[in-house]
């Protein structure tokens, strides 16, 4: 077992942000990579035929992303400007947006309820 201060790799990242797909429960190692490239601030350690190793810096700064994201709405765009704009509260949640997890819960429900007039 690795120490709280040891380097991640991008799988143990996604598992610790929660980057993982609810239907089939695959890690989105794509989100995260297409992420470092918009977002100057995620630099992983390529070491080792370069493999990505994150610090728990860049988890923090990963998790902050995500809830911009995933649970505020924020576009890349926006949510560049909130990660720069001290004014704008990162580590608040706003009862007003929709969480990933609603929504999943929200989809799945619709399905139900499709099986159940279709059949």
């Amino acid at each position: 077992m690795k120490s709280k201060g040891a380097f991640k790799t991008i799988g143990e990242v996604c598992e610790i942000v929660g980057l993982i797909d609810p239907e089939t429960g695959k890690k989105k190692t794509h989100v995260l990579r297409f992420w470092e490239k918009h977002f100057k601030e995620i630099k992983p350690s390529l070491i080792y035929k370069g493999r990505r190793y994150y610090s728990e810096k860049n988890i923090d700064y990963v998790k902050k992303i995500k809830k911009l994201l995933k649970e505020e709405g924020y576009t890349i765009k926006g949510s560049k400007k909130a990660l720069l704009n001290k004014n704008i509260p990162v580590d608040t949640y706003s009862d007003d947006n929709i969480s990933t997890d609603k929504l999943i819960n929200l989809k799945n429900k619709i399905k139900e309820l499709k099986k159940y007039l279709n059949g």
